[in-house]
């Protein structure tokens, strides 16, 4: 059976988890009456299931506002003072709701009985607070605990998650860090500089070992400076101009990229994906456009779709979407139309 985490939980809107709520409040229910705590009056045991059903609807609904859109896109310093404040209020409004639920059925049931409704609140206040006050917290601290676990299990299950997406990127970035046909290429193309322009074969060569620095350096962290991501597309497409002559153009409008953090390694997935799968020629040059927008640093090329389509597992694309949804709980945006490819990635700031 797959594993269902906290906040997945609360985001569901089916009709099973009121069906789960439903039954366990008849449980609740049957146990109180079996166990002599209370009478066994229709009243008694309506109150006990509607108090316990309408209390568990109005827990959930405080923890799916409070903990469901909860983003991990902060220092643990952050994220845990974020935590601990929304559950003293969760578990304040889940005191409140639970006094204003229990006096509105102390109240219908004194209406159905006929009984006296001005004594209803005198009543609770110097009989019945003591013992409700007793029974809600002691709930409230089971349910606490048991959300207390809940939330540890989803984060260990994220934590599993992220190692095992960041192996899988780790290993595909080592794959491209000896693409054959890359390798090929470049060298390809640095021994014919190398007697004709040997000037530019340095240059070439100090492009080529700072590509792999920054990979090696990089590839297993969690976040780099934009700047430093930038300088080093700037590198790798510096390779492909040379040997592609005017055929591919990149443009860069980044005009102040200090201050954001970027997945390593992400704008040359895309760029490497934007030339494998696209067509490019002098009279009709692939161009590719970098910039912010909206705390999205946005790639995007015109489509020019070869012929003969290579195959594409689309991993890499895949693997980037994941890790940036495991990192920052946002999304990586993809968007194509009959001109354009479009990928923007969240920037963390």
């Amino acid at each position: 059976m797959k594993n269902i985490s906290l906040i997945d939980f609360m985001n569901q809107k089916k009709p099973i988890s009121h069906l789960v709520f439903l039954l366990f409040s008849i449980i609740v229910t049957l146990f109180e009456l079996f166990s002599g705590k209370y009478s066994g009056s229709p009243f008694t045991v309506a109150g006990t299931f509607l108090l316990v059903f309408f209390q568990l609807e109005v827990f959930i609904f405080l923890g799916h506002t409070l903990f469901a859109s909860l983003s991990f896109d902060k220092s643990p310093g952050e994220i845990t003072r974020i935590i601990l404040v929304r559950f003293i209020i969760f578990m304040i409004g889940c005191l409140v709701s639970a006094m204003i639920l229990f006096l509105m059925l102390k109240y219908a049931f004194a209406l159905l009985q006929g009984n006296d409704l001005s004594a209803v609140i005198p009543d609770f206040i110097h009989t019945g607070f003591r013992g409700w006050f007793r029974s809600i917290v002691g709930g409230l601290s089971a349910g606490a605990l048991i959300f207390i676990v809940l939330l540890w299990q989803s984060s260990l299950r994220r934590e599993q998650k992220l190692r095992e997406e960041k192996l899988i990127f780790q290993n595909e970035t080592l794959k491209n860090q000896v693409n054959p046909h890359f390798l090929f290429n470049c060298l390809n193309t640095l021994s014919s500089l190398v007697g004709s322009q040997p000037e530019l074969a340095e240059e070439f060569i100090g492009r080529f070992a700072s590509i792999y620095r920054y990979i090696l350096e990089n590839g297993s962290k969690d976040r780099v400076p934009l700047e430093a991501e930038l300088l080093f597309i700037k590198d790798y497409f510096f390779l492909h101009s040379i040997r592609d002559d005017g055929k591919i153009q990149m443009e860069i409008n980044i005009s102040n990229p200090a201050g954001y953090e970027i997945l390593p390694v992400s704008l040359q997935i895309l760029v490497e994906n934007a030339v494998k799968h696209n067509k490019a020629t002098r009279e009709s040059p692939l161009v590719i456009s970098i910039y912010l927008e909206n705390n999205f640093v946005v790639v995007k090329n015109n489509l020019q779709r070869m012929a003969v389509q290579m195959s594409s597992t689309k991993v890499g694309l895949r693997n980037l979407s994941e890790r940036i949804r495991l990192l920052s709980a946002r999304v990586l945006v993809v968007e194509a139309t009959n001109s354009d490819f479009t990928v923007k990635i969240p920037l963390v700031q």
